[in-house]
């Protein structure tokens, strides 16, 4: 059996999404002075800028990508997948992945990472409208 490629591509996400908390954790467990790493969190302001990047980048991908996520499974579940549903989870990805290697390594600056964001945004739109258009 076949499944369609948006739901590999989510599968792909959410595994991303969960490992995305790594390079954070690697970071503050390698800041001076911070032997208790996990008594409390750390104040994000005193620690080095990459390791706020990466905090910020995973939050930004659990803010769209659980919405992506909901209205995929939504998509799907109402038969909506389309060129259009598939050319949005791919570029979904590919933009994702881009925003958080260039928020953690400070390479995407603006107007670039805000861009990537946007991008992102546009695509849950169109995954909702895919998902709307469906069931009505």
């Amino acid at each position: 059996m076949t499944y369609p490629v948006e739901l590999l591509i989510l599968a792909i996400l959410m595994i991303f999404a969960a490992s995305l908390w790594i390079p954070y954790i690697v970071g503050i467990t390698k800041e001076p002075g911070r032997d208790a790493a996990f008594d409390r969190p750390a104040d994000l302001s005193q620690m080095r800028a990459w390791v706020h990047r990466a905090h910020r980048a995973h939050l930004n991908l659990l803010e769209q990508g659980m919405p992506f996520a909901v209205l995929v499974l939504l998509t799907d579940r109402v038969d909506g997948f389309s060129a259009l549903t598939l050319w949005a989870s791919v570029v979904f990805l590919v933009v994702r992945l881009l925003h958080a290697f260039g928020m953690i390594s400070g390479l995407a600056k603006m107007p670039l990472r805000p861009m990537l964001f946007n991008v992102g945004w546009v695509c849950v739109l169109v995954m909702g409208y895919a998902a709307i258009r469906a069931m009505i």
